[in-house]
């Protein structure tokens, strides 16, 4: 068995340019000896866990959905709102929400505090995001690559 202690996991930062978007990641999974490139089940595991803090004010990342990933969400502290085809629902502590494949998506934390989640999303080889803001797609190989008709920055048409 592999054990890792949360309080351990390194907070990896993910801010965008403009500052629209910004969180800190602990790669759970990761730091349980998932290799997210790989195309070998057995190293990529089957699901991708991760504690992730939204910055007071900021997205964790653009309006998308999957087309064959499912996620899961669990509040641990904060207040936010989270955004889908039928508007803004608050979220706080205690709250836990699923979004299926072609379920768009987007968490945003309240002004006055960050957001904490605890997330758990399957990994599923070939999934691609559409991004309805921008009009893009992310298309996994196992890497992750936006495309138009050319390659493209991750947030390209959001800020």
């Amino acid at each position: 068995m592999k054990k890792v202690n949360t309080k351990d996991v390194a907070a990896e930062p993910r801010v965008s340019p403009g500052g629209k978007f910004g969180s800190f990641e602990q790669g759970v999974s990761v730091a349980l000896g998932r290799e997210p490139a790989s195309t070998d089940l057995l190293k990529r595991q089957p699901f991708d866990v991760a504690i992730r803090r939204v910055i007071a004010g900021r997205s964790v990342c653009p309006y998308h959905a999957h087309t064959i990933q499912w996620e899961f969400y669990h509040v641990l502290s904060g207040t936010g709102v989270a955004r889908d085809q039928d508007g803004a629902t608050p979220i706080g502590p205690g709250d836990a929400f699923v979004f299926a494949p072609h379920e768009a998506h987007q968490l945003t934390a309240d002004p006055g505090g960050d957001l904490v989640l605890y997330i758990v999303a399957d990994n599923s080889l070939g999934d691609a995001c559409h991004y309805p803001d921008s009009k893009k797609w992310s298309v996994s190989i196992p890497q992750r690559a936006l495309v138009r008709s050319e390659p493209l920055d991750y947030y390209d048409g959001e800020e």
